[in-house]
């Protein structure tokens, strides 16, 4: 009876050990605690059971339970278990994504408000988002389309690349290139030569400047100014004397300028000599008296 009995505990240690291990394979913690919600999705795009859940990029729960809805046919229900620690806010919604290297992953995107909080147990709302693969997918119509454009794109192109003018085209820009190569460097040539020569004459101008005088020079302008500062101190003397001799009564020039009994004497005989002149003009005979036969008297 004591071996049955061990036997029977072993079988369900063991049994427990496996459904521990395989949940532990699955990513399924079966000793953590955790919240159940339920996510309403239109198409689970092959999601899987044991898939991880992410909240800002970060692993929150895992996917625990996948279900049909047969009663309309319209929906996935997808039960969820969270970390007990996550709080999920009103109008968070589920989103599934499908990486490009395959598998789908499902983003909670959470609400905005962080003190309205979910239930356990409450549905999320799912929502669709294109991944990797799915935008590839979308992308090939338009790829498609544009495949004859681009045939004949290439067709142009070649048929552009292969034309003789293209070719001569280019030709000539690589002359060209060359030759504003070469007229650069003789550029460069000349003004080399315009720049030295324009050093040289600078130096010798210097040189011619160094040369000079400076001193002698001045001296000499010094010299000039002190001369011409002496002769205008000698004018200045000559006019003082002139002024003096004008203004004074003992020259001759002064006694004549200042003597008004002189003046008056020169105006009565300048008078005089005025009356003669008028009388000898009228009676030139009372003053002249000429003939041929001699004088008589009168």
């Amino acid at each position: 009876m004591k071996n049955e009995v061990k036997i029977a505990i072993t079988a369900i240690v063991c049994i427990a050990l496996l459904i521990v291990g395989i949940n532990f394979l699955k990513g399924i913690n079966i000793f953590q605690s955790t919240n159940s919600y339920y996510v309403k999705l239109k198409n689970s795009k092959q999601l899987a059971v044991s898939n991880l859940v992410y909240a800002n990029g970060y692993p929150v729960g895992t996917i625990r339970d996948i279900e049909y809805n047969y009663a309309d046919n319209s929906a996935v229900v997808v039960l969820i278990e969270l970390d007990k620690n996550m709080r999920i806010p009103k109008g968070t919604t589920a989103a599934l994504e499908t990486p490009l290297m395959g598998g789908v992953i499902m983003h909670l995107i959470l609400g905005q408000n962080p003190t309205d909080l979910m239930s356990p147990q409450d549905t999320i709302r799912g929502s669709e988002t294109l991944g990797a693969m799915d935008q590839i997918s979308a992308m090939m119509p338009a790829v498609e389309a544009m495949l004859p454009k681009l045939d004949s794109i290439l067709a142009n192109l070649n048929r552009l690349t292969g034309d003789p003018a293209l070719q001569q085209t280019l030709n000539n820009a690589a002359e060209i290139t060359e030759n504003l190569k070469h007229t650069s460097a003789a550029l460069d040539k000349l003004m080399a030569n315009e720049v030295k020569q324009t050093l040289v004459n600078t130096e010798q101008l210097t040189g011619n400047l160094a040369k000079i005088d400076m001193d002698g020079t001045v001296n000499n302008l010094n010299g000039t100014l002190t001369d011409a500062r002496e002769l205008v101190g000698q004018l200045q003397q000559t006019m003082t004397d002139v002024q003096r001799q004008l203004n004074g009564t003992e020259g001759t020039l002064g006694a004549l300028m200042n003597d008004r009994s002189l003046y008056d004497n020169l105006n009565h005989t300048l008078q005089s000599a005025d009356s003669l002149v008028t009388d000898l003009k009228a009676h030139p005979k009372r003053y002249v008296h000429f003939s041929l036969f001699g004088r008589k008297d009168k």
